[in-house]
């Protein structure tokens, strides 16, 4: 525990210690965000789903941020471990695969709720919430930055330079979470692309959380329950099979 203690602490120190970098950014884009999509041209759009435009974006924006968070947390942070070869420190040490997992995953939804938060807070200066479900909202985004914080991992443990460690966010995730129904409910594609976005795990993650707040879906809740513990469940597994290979890690 003192071992896991510590790399967690780490993680955190670090979130802080740089936090002009880790949680200012997220603040300021998602005020761009509000005042582009929300004000300017949610106010033509009207309603969406039987609720206002602004309100029904919020919860995909707050997801978004903390999406973006725990993925680069861990695989910012992993890689740097790496690259000055303080890792190998971790490997030989008594500490199990799992500590080490878990000690750089819990930094990363730390900083992914963080995130979060403060995005919230900044919805919040523009709309106002009638909480459907914390339940729902506190599972999802756990379940969801966990997901995203083990992705991460393996981003850094394949990645041979810096630059290897955003082509994943770049051409991946930025592209799978605009088309996760952040900005639009995927019932008003036509029903051939309803079938293509049902592919994307991100439409699942998002839409779960919208529900927390909204109490509106455009999937059941089992669906999206299942693939963010079938998500979690793989990507543990694939990150302690590459962890106890020492792959990308000692060579």
């Amino acid at each position: 525990m003192i071992g896991f203690y510590t790399l967690v602490m780490k993680e955190i120190k670090r979130v802080l210690r740089i936090w002009r970098q880790t949680l200012v950014p997220p603040i300021i884009t998602t005020t761009l965000y509000f005042l582009i999509f929300g004000t300017l041209i949610g106010r033509r759009i009207g309603d969406m789903n039987g609720v206002g435009y602004m309100q029904f974006i919020a919860p995909g924006l707050i997801m978004m941020s903390a999406i973006t968070a725990s993925y680069t947390n861990t695989a910012s942070s992993f890689f740097l471990s790496k690259f000055v070869r303080n890792i190998e420190e971790l490997l030989v040490s008594p500490l199990s695969t799992h500590t080490i997992i878990w000690g750089y995953v819990l930094g990363s939804v730390i900083r992914g709720v963080l995130v979060g938060i403060l995005v919230m807070l900044v919805a919040l200066c523009f709309i106002s919430f009638d909480i459907h479900s914390w339940a729902v909202i506190i599972l999802t985004i756990l379940l969801t930055t966990v997901a995203f914080a083990l992705g991460g991992i393996a981003n850094a443990i394949y990645a041979r330079t810096f630059d290897d460690v955003g082509i994943i966010p770049t051409f991946v995730l930025t592209p799978l979470t605009y088309l996760g129904g952040v900005f639009y409910s995927i019932n008003l594609l036509p029903e051939f692309w309803q079938g293509v976005s049902r592919f994307n795990p991100i439409v699942y993650m998002i839409s779960g959380f919208r529900y927390g707040f909204l109490g509106i879906s455009d999937v059941s809740l089992y669906y999206t329950f299942g693939v963010l513990i079938l998500f979690v469940v793989v990507l543990y597994a694939w990150v302690y099979s590459l962890i106890s290979r020492g792959v990308g890690l000692r060579s």
